[in-house]
């Protein structure tokens, strides 16, 4: 487990005033509904931002390099490194800690407008993923689950890739680049939520130097709840 103490408070790594949790939520249910994605400026205090990339450095060295098309959706590329949640849940108690938060289940919940239960299968409960090569990308993608939040550890300077692209509502994969689709920046201490089971989803290219590490925690329905993915296996298995 970390070796980092006890367990931060949410409240200490989360911007608390600027977002309260649990079910303050509700206020974004209108925008995630339209919009398949909510963005959170600032949504880790500084003090959040600063113990969650110690973490993330000391975790560092379970990272797993990836580099192949996942024939699971369409052959899009996927280049980048990973920590899948089995490790997580083995070294970080903060990691694991802040996914398990009844607040941030509380939170998320509201914006979905349906209670929000924790994925069944570890691997892909809490990921980290790291672009930090020239042309490292995670390719375009649906995920398994309704929600995912990302927040962001490291960032890329402006211009050089990293950008989220997304499209809600699509019908594939292929969709994406089309007429609706839309890209995001985001800078270290943001977060965002997605409808990542419709929104047609990819990390666009790191185009030069510059690192992008983001930690991202999937949520389900009940519907959804027991469900395993084999693409998520194999892009977070421990090998």
């Amino acid at each position: 487990m970390s070796d980092l103490g006890t367990v931060p408070r949410i409240d200490e790594l989360v911007d608390t005033d600027r977002y309260p949790l649990g079910e303050a939520g509700s206020r974004f249910h209108d925008r995630f509904t339209a919009d398949g994605y909510v963005r959170l400026d600032g949504f880790l205090s500084p003090a959040g931002v600063k113990m969650l990339v110690e973490e993330v450095d000391r975790l560092r060295k379970l990272s797993v390099r990836r580099e192949f098309a996942m024939a699971e959706m369409e052959g899009s590329p996927r280049r980048m490194s990973t920590i899948g949640g089995e490790v997580l849940a083995e070294e970080s108690a903060m990691i694991a800690g802040l996914y398990g938060s009844e607040h941030m289940f509380g939170f998320l919940s509201a914006v979905l407008g349906e209670p929000l239960f924790p994925v069944a299968d570890p691997v892909e409960r809490h990921v980290l993923n790291f672009l930090h090569e020239s042309g490292d990308t995670h390719g375009a993608h649906f995920d398994d689950h309704a929600v995912a939040i990302i927040l962001f550890l490291e960032t890329p300077p402006p211009g050089r890739g990293g950008l989220l692209e997304y499209l809600p509502n699509a019908a594939r994969l292929s969709d994406l680049g089309s007429e609706g689709t839309r890209w995001a920046e985001h800078y270290v201490g943001d977060a965002y939520v997605l409808r990542s089971d419709t929104t047609a989803h990819r990390v666009t290219p790191l185009t030069g130097p510059g690192r992008r590490t983001a930690m991202n925690f999937a949520y389900a329905t009940a519907a959804t709840a027991d469900l395993r993915s084999p693409s998520a296996a194999i892009l977070y298995s421990r090998e």
